[in-house]
């Protein structure tokens, strides 16, 4: 029995103690130091090492990648690996892990861009009933072909728009025969069969489905790498208006936009530019995908001239500060203006997510003009201390005046671009 109260004393007392050990001051200071600082190499910049309570920093040495200012900052002198060492009371706790980047540079956007989409296949969109001899009846629906599949073939034909459906419709209605229907649902691939009816009141088959192959719409350029002609835009996936899905796209343009006035936000209700473009006209480049992060492709016409159209450099999420920042936009016709904004949180990410930063807009003019983040903003580019550090992505429906913010490093990952690329290579 005394051993068995031995034992269960012993198990409360290292319960207690793993319990407890968060809250030791040590323990505090060891785990609230990072692991590993991730920096670009851009023109030596000063390097303010994360404060962390208890604990003084010292460099553990000046190497040919990075040199001590003091013992709380470094710059950097050329990219490749060092490492520096946190101290408490002249005692080293944690060796740190320094990776310094090559300066990567990317141009600013804040154009409004025309966004053409092509779907792949023929997506569906809806039902609805026809009057036939036996009654009204969707032929769509009883086939359980759903709002929101894809339909990629019909009778093995290979479907890219909706009239190439029509004449196959009417072949099939005309010879009393079924048609194969292959759709992508999800990931799934199925296959369906669907009679057409007749319509009796317009004398005409039908096949009780209502489908779209193309959507349209308006969104602002974040940024162009003048070096790979890639671009990202938008911030978010664009999704059917109707089924709330993600479109998946065959095709897509993107073109000049005209920004011709501006509906306001208010509480419970968002506002939106209103703008035109052309979907005739000579697209500036291509949209290759739709992602969470935004739409991205290849610019292969200039931009419209802004004073930010110069490479600037980017920043990691972890080197985002709480605080001032401003976001590029245009309000009227093609003018790319910067107005203030506040970062009011940032969340350091070392995997892809989204709604990385909330942000407010405090520059009066622009909530003057739109009341805060309207539709048609999302792609805006974030700009702090000199560098693109993200893109507005999504407003707060109950308050328009602040919304999120995704990282700019996920845009470039999608767009293709590695950062990281270069350092492997060193490595």
């Amino acid at each position: 029995m005394k051993k068995i109260n031995i034992r269960a004393a012993l198990g409360i007392l290292l319960l207690v103690t793993f319990l407890s050990m968060p809250f030791i001051k040590p323990i505090q200071t060891y785990l609230a130091i990072p692991g590993h600082i991730t920096v670009f190499n851009n023109d030596q910049e000063t390097i303010n090492l994360p404060e962390v309570k208890h604990a003084t920093t010292a460099v553990a040495q000046s190497d040919r990648v990075i040199e001590a200012m003091d013992t709380s900052k470094f710059k950097t002198l050329d990219q490749g690996k060092s490492n520096i060492v946190y101290q408490v009371a002249n005692i080293p706790v944690k060796k740190v892990n320094v990776d310094v980047l090559k300066d990567y540079k990317v141009i600013p956007g804040g154009q409004s861009v025309g966004v053409n989409l092509q779907t792949l296949g023929v997506l569906v969109v809806g039902h609805h009933l026809i009057s036939t001899e036996e009654g009204e009846k969707s032929p769509g629906e009883n086939a359980d072909i759903q709002v929101g599949d894809i339909i990629t073939k019909v009778n093995d034909k290979q479907i890219k728009n909706m009239e190439e459906i029509t004449p196959l419709v009417n072949k099939a209605g005309e010879s009393n025969k079924p048609l194969q229907f292959t759709i992508k649902r999800d990931e799934k691939t199925l296959e369906k069969e669907l009679t057409p009816a007749l319509d009796k009141d317009e004398d005409a088959y039908r096949i009780g489905l209502y489908i779209r192959d193309s959507a349209a719409g308006i969104g602002t350029m974040t940024f162009y790498d003048p070096k790979t002609k890639k671009y990202g835009a938008l911030g978010h996936v664009i999704s059917d208006m109707d089924t709330k899905k993600p479109i998946q796209i065959n095709e897509g343009s993107i073109v000049k936009s005209s920004i011709k006035d501006i509906k306001k936000g208010n509480n419970g209700l968002p506002g939106e530019k209103q703008a035109t473009f052309s979907a005739d006209k000579e697209p500036l480049g291509t949209i290759t995908k739709n992602t969470p992060f935004g739409v991205f492709g290849e610019i292969n016409k200039k931009l419209q001239d802004s004073k930010w159209n110069k490479p600037m450099p980017i920043a990691l999420s972890d080197q985002v500060e709480l605080g001032k920042a401003q976001l590029l936009t245009v309000v009227e016709e093609e003018k790319v203006e910067a107005f203030d904004i506040e970062i009011v949180n940032s969340v350091v990410q070392k995997n892809p997510a989204t709604k990385g930063m909330i942000i407010k807009v405090t520059d009066e003019e622009l909530l003057e003009k739109t009341g805060g983040i309207v539709q048609g903003m999302s792609g805006s580019p974030i700009i702090q201390n000199g560098k693109l550090i993200g893109a507005v992505t999504h407003v707060f429906v109950n308050d328009p005046t602040s919304g999120y913010g995704v990282h700019i490093e996920w845009m470039l990952q999608e767009s293709g671009i590695d950062i990281y690329d270069e350092q492997k290579q060193a490595s």
